[in-house]
């Protein structure tokens, strides 16, 4: 759909308006809050399409997982991004062992002050890794 987000130089609101095709370029647009023909069309953030195999390939690349064992920064980092191309909501449990270990805390301290955490298979509790 020919949406099209634009920005309002003199009240710097944001607006979207709809024009064809044939429209765009053609039509003058004003902003929708006052009025005024002082616009700056704004480019929004684009997606692009990936199997979700392709996904989880880039994310097991084998030279991004090097020395993730030493550093919880890193580890926090990958597991961040990692829950972000699955695509779900993970849980409030997962976010806070990731907030934890890129603030720089150990595993083994997150799994001493969170002793609840649901393990599952390869989970803490079961003496796995994250």
């Amino acid at each position: 759909m020919p949406f099209y987000q634009y920005r309002c130089l003199s009240c710097k609101k944001r607006f979207e308006i709809y024009l064809s095709y044939k429209e765009y370029g053609e039509k003058s647009v004003s902003c929708p809050h006052c009025n005024g023909n002082q616009v700056q069309r704004r480019i929004g953030r684009i997606r692009v399409a990936k199997s979700e195999e392709s996904r989880l390939d880039s994310l097991t690349d084998p030279s991004g997982l090097e020395g993730l064992e030493n550093d919880p920064k890193a580890l926090g980092k990958m597991m961040r991004k990692m829950g972000n191309e699955m695509g779900e909501d993970i849980g409030p449990e997962f976010n806070e062992v990731v907030d934890r270990l890129e603030a720089g805390q150990s595993p083994e301290d997150i799994e001493k002050a969170i002793p609840d955490l649901e393990g599952g298979a390869g989970g803490m509790e079961d003496g796995g890794d994250f």
